[in-house]
C-alpha cells in the first residue's frame, strides 16, 4: 500500500484516503462480494482496498483511460500478493467500457474517476448490480465544495446532483460516509 501511494504521488493521481479505503474494504467484507466493478483504477490504491475486503475467489473488474496507470496498479496488486487471475483491468473510456458489462452480475461497483460523468456511472452501476448490491462514489463531499451553494464549477456540480438523486432514487437506500473526502454509498434494494 505504501509503494502504490507513492507511485501515486509520482504520476500525479490522488488516490482514495485512507479513511476511505478502510470503509470500502468493510463494504466489500459485508457484502461477502466476488464480483466487482471499480471506475478509476488509479494506480491500484482502492483496488488493493476492495481486494483485501473481497472473497478469496472474488475478481475485480477495474476500468481507466490510462493503461499506464494500470501497468502500476497491476504491480502494486503483484506486490500485495493477489493473483492475476482476481484482477481484470480494462484500458478504456468508461462510459464505453460499462455498457459491455453484464446486467445484474456485480456486488459492488466503485466509481473514483471523471466527476462530471457520476451521474452517467450511477446509471450503469445500476443495471450492473444485483439486488442487495452496493454503489459507492469517491470525493462527495469533493473538498468540502459540494455543501457551499456558491461553488458552481462543473465538478461540484456533478457531484451534488449525484448526492439528490441518489436521495432521492426509491431504488436506493443511501448514506454519506465523512470519511476522507466523502464516501457515498448506496444499496440497490430488492425488487
Amino acid at each position: 500500500m505504501t509503494r502504490a501511494r507513492q507511485r501515486a504521488a509520482e504520476v500525479g493521481v490522488v488516490p482514495i484516503g485512507p479513511g476511505g479505503g478502510h470503509a470500502l474494504r468493510l463494504l466489500a467484507a459485508a457484502l461477502d462480494a466476488k464480483t466487482v466493478v471499480e471506475v478509476g483504477t488509479g494506480v491500484g490504491v482502492s483496488g488493493f482496498y476492495l481486494l483485501s475486503g473481497m472473497r478469496e475467489d472474488g475478481v475485480l473488474t477495474t476500468v481507466d483511460i490510462e493503461s499506464e496507470h494500470q501497468r502500476l496498479a497491476r504491480e502494486a496488486f503483484a506486490e500485495g500478493g493477489f493473483a492475476s487471475n482476481r484482477t481484470r483491468l480494462i484500458a478504456g473510456a468508461a462510459l464505453e467500457v460499462l455498457p459491455r458489462l453484464t446486467d445484474g452480475a456485480y456486488d459492488l461497483v466503485f466509481c473514483d474517476a471523471t466527476k462530471t460523468e457520476y451521474g452517467d456511472y450511477l446509471e450503469q452501476a445500476l443495471r450492473l448490480l444485483r439486488p442487495g448490491g452496493l454503489v459507492a462514489f469517491d470525493n462527495a463531499l469533493w473538498h468540502d465544495r459540494v455543501a457551499d451553494p456558491a461553488q458552481r464549477d462543473p465538478e461540484t456540480v456533478a457531484v451534488r446532483e449525484l448526492c439528490r438523486t441518489v436521495r432521492a432514487d426509491d431504488r436506493l437506500l443511501p448514506a454519506l460516509l465523512p470519511v476522507s473526502d466523502g464516501l457515498l454509498a448506496a444499496v440497490k434494494r430488492h425488487g
